[in-house]
């Protein structure tokens, strides 16, 4: 498929795993249960907002120490060769861009902000850090498990006395995220769909591919008669319509194409 000219490339959370984020259905993962915030409750309620914060104040330090793996670097590598036409990620960790590939389109935005939804102004994820630590400097008791979202595996009792930081205008503050529930911005769908059409070939990487935000891709480069690959371990909602099926992890296999793709 590389022969045919660039390619454009949808990452999802399979490709993060080797830098020590978990994924929501991975093969490890997918038979628990998960209870990420949904988009209406984050909302409408202030205690979805306090279990959110606080469960991203305890998981954000192991979080923001991620660092980009090989899939990462090479993808990055193959970008700037002209293999790889552009990168759409529905990953929301910045490890694309941390590894060089600024461009990348990040489908579900990323962590790295927090914007008000009453005035819109921005405050970077550390300084809100800095914030939370200090309203609420005797919270952490625990270091629970790192969540897919950035955040941490706390429930119960301990989320009913953490204060939550809003804006100083009186807002509340929000990841720059999409949620469950929420709409990608219909211009950044707008971005990626042109890479797509654009294309030689898709590429798709460590995506079940579950929910539609990347499954309209695959199914877009199917109506346009564009050959799709996926790698991924295990199924995916995109298979059917996979012209190449590679079920193994995605740092061996970039791994690999990267030294046949050296020696053509």
């Amino acid at each position: 498929m590389f022969a045919r000219g660039p390619v454009a490339v949808l990452t999802g959370a399979g490709v993060s795993t080797e830098s020590g984020i978990p994924d929501y259905r991975g093969p490890e993962t997918r038979r628990r249960a998960r209870n990420p915030v949904q988009y209406q409750q984050f909302l409408k309620q202030p205690e979805a907002r306090r279990r959110y914060w606080a469960r991203s104040m305890l998981g954000w330090p192991r979080f923001s120490r991620a660092r980009p793996n090989v899939t990462h670097h090479v993808l990055h590598d193959l970008l700037a060769q002209g293999v790889v036409s552009g990168i759409i990620t529905q990953n929301v960790d910045g490890l694309h861009a941390a590894a060089g590939s600024a461009d990348a389109i990040e489908l579900h935005g990323a962590l790295r902000e927090a914007k008000c939804l009453a005035c819109a102004s921005r405050i970077s994820r550390d300084a809100l850090q800095e914030a939370l630590e200090r309203e609420n400097p005797a919270f952490v008791e625990a270091a629970p498990e790192l969540a897919p979202d950035g955040d941490s595996e706390l429930e119960g009792p301990h989320i009913a006395r953490f204060r939550v930081v809003d804006c100083a205008c009186g807002g509340p503050l929000k990841p720059d995220v999409v949620f469950f529930g929420e709409s990608v911005p219909v211009e950044r769908v707008g971005r990626a769909m042109t890479l797509v059409e654009r294309a030689s070939s898709l590429l798709v990487i460590g995506s079940s591919l579950a929910v539609y935000s990347g499954l309209r891709f695959v199914r877009a480069a199917a109506r346009l008669g564009i050959p799709t690959a996926i790698v991924s371990l295990g199924e995916t909602r995109g298979d059917a319509s996979a012209s190449v099926r590679i079920d193994a992890g995605a740092g061996a296999t970039l791994t690999a194409l990267a030294k046949l793709l050296a020696r053509a």
